[in-house]
Formats: structure tokens, sequence, C-alpha cells
């Protein structure tokens, strides 16, 4: 999703560059940092998530929130729609980011989106990372990705949803984090109005860099549920910790030098890369899009 020589604008990275330094100052590491993709330019569809959508029916399980024009869609990645996904490149989140975005850091290979973390200098940063995320904001329904993590202390594989203040709405944040320090396990997490420490952490069995795993979560107005490789891990009811915003729907490859005590320490020992074999949603009343869905195993 990188329009050709579109950059963030000054305004939206000073408001980032504000927003993380309070997010770390608060420990919460989260990723809700991050500045938003620009909205499709007027040039483009109205609905740039059109070309990927199925057949729709109505939702009878719920109206999705008003500003969540993303509908259902399966991506395998044959190619990086740069209609459908912006893809981060020439700023970073913060302080306790070490790396530069760059979109030399994402590629496609096989069926395979790859977000790879290198040591390279990139502006004020010695090393670069990749990042993509959804022009479209979207709502209840199910959300899923199937990938593999990097490698290494200190690096973050993340798969999640998010909205914020440099979009003008409150931070609320759906979060799977593979952290390099043990990717023998995964941490789940959400954030309601930048309230956080929602955290729990789950076994990932036989290392969740080692080969690919199914994430997902089904997100309802009353009900957050987490499901690892179709597993239910993890169910939340309680109002007060159920985002409400719509959001964007992020895949990232991050590391930090100084959030040691999240994410470990730092040990660069040569390239390594987030692998990406699909990622979907699909809106709530809806039925299961591909065979592999969560939804095709739920009574």
């Amino acid at each position: 999703m990188t329009a050709p020589a579109r950059q963030i604008r000054p305004a939206f990275r000073a408001a980032a560059t504000a927003f993380a330094t309070l997010a770390v100052l608060a420990s919460a590491p989260a990723y809700a940092q991050a500045p938003p993709a620009p909205e499709a330019p007027a040039t483009q569809a109205q609905d740039p998530a059109a070309k990927h959508r199925p057949d729709t029916k109505p939702h009878p399980g719920g109206k999705p929130q008003p500003d969540a024009k993303g509908t259902s869609f399966v991506e395998n990645f044959d190619r990086l729609d740069r209609s459908f996904w912006f893809v981060s490149n020439g700023w970073n989140n913060g302080a306790h980011q070490n790396c530069t975005w760059s979109q030399r850091q994402v590629t496609t290979d096989g069926g395979n989106l790859k977000l790879t973390f290198e040591e390279r200098q990139n502006k004020d940063r010695k090393n670069v990372c990749g990042e993509v995320q959804t022009r479209a904001r979207f709502g209840y329904g199910t959300y899923e990705a199937r990938y593999k993590s990097a490698t290494g202390p200190g690096l973050n594989s993340a798969f999640f949803t998010y909205i914020g203040p440099t979009d003008k709405k409150p931070w609320d944040e759906i979060d799977f984090e593979v952290l390099g320090k043990n990717v023998d396990q995964v941490q789940l997490n959400q954030y309601i109005n930048g309230k956080g420490k929602n955290e729990k952490i789950v076994p990932v069995a036989g290392g969740a860099d080692k080969g690919f795993n199914d994430y997902a979560f089904i997100w309802e107005p009353e009900r957050l549920r987490y499901f690892l490789n179709g597993k239910l891990v993890q169910e939340v009811t309680d109002p007060s910790k159920i985002p409400q915003n719509a959001q964007k729907i992020f895949l990232s490859l991050w590391g930090s030098d100084t959030l040691k005590s999240w994410m470990g320490p730092f040990a660069y020992s040569g390239p390594t890369t987030m692998e990406v074999d699909r990622i979907a949603y699909t809106a709530l009343g809806e039925d299961c899009a591909f065979p592999q869905s969560v939804l095709c195993t739920l009574d």
C-alpha cells in the first residue's frame, strides 16, 4: 500500500512521535504508536477492498461501525495490491524503535508476504524493517492470519488491528504479538481508549518461527475470542475490555533496543523474515469464506 512518492504528512508524523513517547512512558509498549495510513486518494474507488470482496450477505449478527468501510476478503498474497495495502515507508514510531520502515523490506514470493528486518542504515536508524496496513477500516467480524514469525530477541512479529488519535479516534487495538525473546509463545492483548494491561501469554507448540500457525480473533460488540490453530485460547466478555471503534489491519515486523523487559535484549545476527501465507476478514454474520477458517469449525 505505498502510493508512489506518498509520505505521511509532517503533522501526522509529529503527532505520532509525541503519542509514541507518552505510550512508552506509560509502560504500554504495544504497537498503537503507529501513524495511520493515509486514506485512499480521491481518484481511487470509494471502497478499496472491493476487488477482494466475495459475494456478501446482510449482517444478521449486528450492525458494523459507521466508519467500517472494509468488507470481507481473503488475501493469499499472489501479489501486493497497493490500492488495498499501504506499505509503511520512511519513518519510525519513536525512540523505542530501532529500525526505519522501508518498502524494500516488503515483498511477495511464492504466495507469501515477506517482511524482513536487516541491518542497513536508513535515516537515523541503522536497521530497516517492514510493515503493511490496510487502507480501509474494518469492524466486527473474524480476523485471521497464517504466518511464521521472525527469529531474534528484541523483535516483534505482529498481526493486529489498530486505530488511534492520529486518525482522530480513541486508541483501540487488538493484538497477536510474537516476541523474539521467546518464540515458543504469543502475546494476546487489547487496548480500549488507550487502556491496556489485558495481556495473556499462550504457548505456540513447536515455536512460532519454525512453521506457520493460524492466529484468529472473532470480535463482536459484547464478546472477543482469540484462537490459535483453531483452538479457543481466550474469551473476553467484560464490555469495558472490548474495543468498539473500527480499525485498520496491520502486519508488522520491527525491533527495539530499549524495550528489553518486554521484547528481550536486541541482538542482531543477520536478516530475518516474518512470512505471511494468508490473511482474511469475514464480516459479522457471514459464513466462513475458506476451508481453513476458524468459522468453519464453530457450531
